[in-house]
């Protein structure tokens, strides 16, 4: 069994889109998934599973139960153990374990974009914030506050044409570290 992780978009935000832990968990079991535990109310969940489909498979799946159980869409993006760890080590950004983690943050995309979104927007410039593609992960360093920059979720949705989630990276690490 594998080691995965399903990173949820905009779950218990200002009261909207509520759900418990112990009821995601609970739907995680009812799919079948072992091993399940969350991380935080933002929608972290980590869990093993024998399905040998791919992630956005997997994604579709949970996004799917989600919507049944609960009544709204929930985008949902799956990693796996290796993959998010592998995405921590390739950060750009990142100076080791002694840096200020707070300008940094990753914005997980379900699939990697096509040639002529990615075209369009890397020639942006949104200094002195900045932000670097790699695959389905975007890396970003927000000189100021993530939520004052304009490298937001909706951004890289939008020019990207694909589902994403944002988290920073002391979740990141932590979910790295449970996933072991």
């Amino acid at each position: 069994m594998d080691k995965k992780i399903a990173i949820l978009r905009g779950i218990n935000v200002g009261g909207k889109r509520k759900i418990l832990m112990v009821d995601l968990k609970s739907l995680f079991e009812d799919l079948g998934y072992k091993e399940i535990s969350t991380y935080i109310q933002s929608g972290n969940v980590i869990f093993k599973s024998a399905e040998k489909a791919d992630e956005l498979k997997i994604a579709n799946s949970i996004e799917k139960a989600i919507e049944e159980k609960f009544g709204f869409e929930v985008p949902v993006i799956v990693r796996t153990a290796e993959n998010l760890q592998k995405t921590l080590s390739n950060n750009p950004f990142s100076k080791g374990d002694q840096e200020d983690i707070a300008p940094l943050h990753i914005t997980f995309l379900a699939q990697e974009p096509a040639e002529e979104n990615l075209i369009k927007i890397k020639v942006l410039d949104f200094s002195p914030d900045k932000f670097k593609i790699e695959g389905k992960d975007v890396f970003i360093y927000c000189e100021g506050k993530y939520h004052q920059s304009k490298l937001t979720n909706n951004f890289f949705e939008s020019k990207l044409k694909v589902k994403a989630t944002t988290r920073n990276l002391k979740t990141v690490r932590k979910l790295c570290e449970l996933s072991q």
